[in-house]
């Protein structure tokens, strides 16, 4: 066994680290030579989880909306995940490339002889998987420490409410169209954990595009919305008969709180602390009663 890691060893020195093999979620064979010290992310959550293994040093270019750590501002933007610059990305010269699995640069990044690996968290497990791939794309062991203090940081959530809040009917929105955060989505699990209810049913998948009217019919306790989209809330078409319109339950997150509640990476239990603060502060206090919400 000592001989075996004196090899390994050897072959960093020499600079011939071991080869990465992987499928991606699109599942596709991603084959490199040896982990990437050249890295372009397309896609927020990603650009988190390669700071959080501590490999912030090897991106060279990032999408515009990546905002976090601090330690990236500096870095070349390479626009959004639907319209990158092909030719920003190429002068980067990147080992690999890290996708949204709906990117449609991907097959021309592919045809150029640019790596790229397609990975998209929308649930817990998928956070927890993908963590996993981008550890192996890095080379970073025991990538599941960081998703272990995801957990936990979520339980602390759950646990330092009080039980008043439990089953608050909750309404997420996260983004204008509207689209709301559905039972199956990570947010809509995170909000689970919490004791909350969810007035979008799984069956209607992770983020659904929602009919105005729906949302005044089930009523919420409670609303959570980003500042970004919370403009004119009053205005919409029967929504000054929702109970959390009408009695002041309405959470506005400003864009750095709304950038940690959508996305699916390291800071989700940061996001989880916001949502049971939001539950504190605002959900009413006869929510656990019997028929409560009904």
């Amino acid at each position: 066994m000592k001989y075996k890691y004196f090899w390994l060893l050897l072959l960093c020195w020499c600079g011939l680290a071991p080869a990465v093999q992987l499928n991606d979620d699109l599942g596709r064979p991603v084959n490199l030579p040896q982990a990437p010290q050249r890295i372009v992310s397309l896609l927020p959550s990603l650009t988190e989880m390669v700071c959080k293994l501590g490999q912030c040093n090897r991106l060279v270019g990032v999408d515009r909306y990546s905002t976090w750590p601090a330690s990236i501002a500096q870095l070349p933007r390479v626009g959004g995940g639907q319209d990158p610059s092909i030719e920003a990305i190429v002068a980067l010269r990147p080992d690999v490339v890290l996708t949204a699995t709906k990117q449609r640069a991907a097959d021309r990044l592919l045809a150029l002889g640019i790596p790229v690996v397609a990975l998209e968290p929308k649930t817990h497990a998928d956070v927890r998987r993908v963590l996993d791939k981008i550890g192996l794309v890095l080379g970073v062991s025991d990538a599941q420490k960081i998703w272990r203090e995801i957990d936990a940081g979520v339980s602390a959530a759950a646990q330092s409410l009080p039980p008043d809040v439990r089953k608050t009917r909750v309404y997420f929105e996260v983004n204008r169209g509207p689209y709301g955060a559905g039972a199956s989505s990570f947010i809509g699990e995170t909000l689970s954990r919490l004791g909350a209810g969810n007035i979008l049913p799984a069956s209607l998948g992770p983020f659904p595009k929602l009919n105005p009217e729906y949302i005044v019919r089930a009523n919420p306790d409670v609303i959570m919305i980003g500042e970004r989209n919370a403009e004119a809330l009053m205005q919409r078409p029967g929504w000054h008969t929702i109970r959390a319109i009408r009695e002041g339950r309405v959470c506005i997150f400003p864009p750095e709180e709304s950038d940690v509640l959508v996305r699916p990476g390291p800071r989700m239990a940061d996001a989880a602390r916001l949502m049971a603060r939001c539950l504190a502060e605002k959900a009413p206090k006869s929510a656990a009663k019997p028929g409560a919400g009904s």
